[in-house]
């Protein structure tokens, strides 16, 4: 897909290359695990450079350029996933690297096999760190919805596991 400049605001390239530089890898990781195609997460990405281009707001500190990104990030792999109302798909071909065991990789199918609703908060509790109190600004939604959603997914991952005896 080709980038095409709209009516985008000026941002320095150093500004596009240190975004990149510093929450590329977080952003591509989490748009992997919500989608699973390597392809698809690159269109998300781009969209997510375009946005940011073109919308971001005046940012406080860091943290809140960070909340901001993962934020458009997950609701354009939202948006994505919607319009073309596919499941996720993981080559596991490539996947198999990460794994260092079979083990681990049946548990990476069972993780990529969850909705995407319950994906998103595993991946950005246990994976990446975050405290219910930020994932809550981060999804837009409030601390009971997350931490429910954590109880939920952690429920089907367990029952998942224990029918593959893991």
């Amino acid at each position: 897909m080709i980038i095409r400049r709209r009516n985008v605001a000026q941002k320095s390239e150093e500004e596009i290359r240190n975004i990149i530089q510093t929450y590329g890898s977080l952003l591509y990781r989490t748009a992997f695990v919500l989608l699973g195609n390597p392809h698809d997460v690159q269109d998300v990405l781009q969209e997510v450079l375009i946005k940011y281009m073109e919308k971001a707001p005046p940012f406080h500190d860091a943290g809140h350029e960070k909340a901001w990104l993962l934020k458009v990030n997950a609701n354009l792999c939202k948006d994505y996933l919607r319009f073309n109302r596919r499941h996720t798909y993981v080559n596991l071909e490539e996947v198999e690297n990460v794994c260092a065991s079979p083990e681990q990789m049946e548990i990476l199918k069972e993780v990529l096999s969850l909705p995407a609703r319950w994906k998103t908060v595993l991946l950005l509790h246990y994976v990446e760190g975050y405290q219910i109190k930020e994932i809550s600004h981060i999804t837009g939604l409030s601390e009971s919805a997350v931490k429910k959603r954590l109880q939920r997914g952690r429920e089907a991952l367990k029952r998942k596991l224990s029918n593959l005896n893991l």
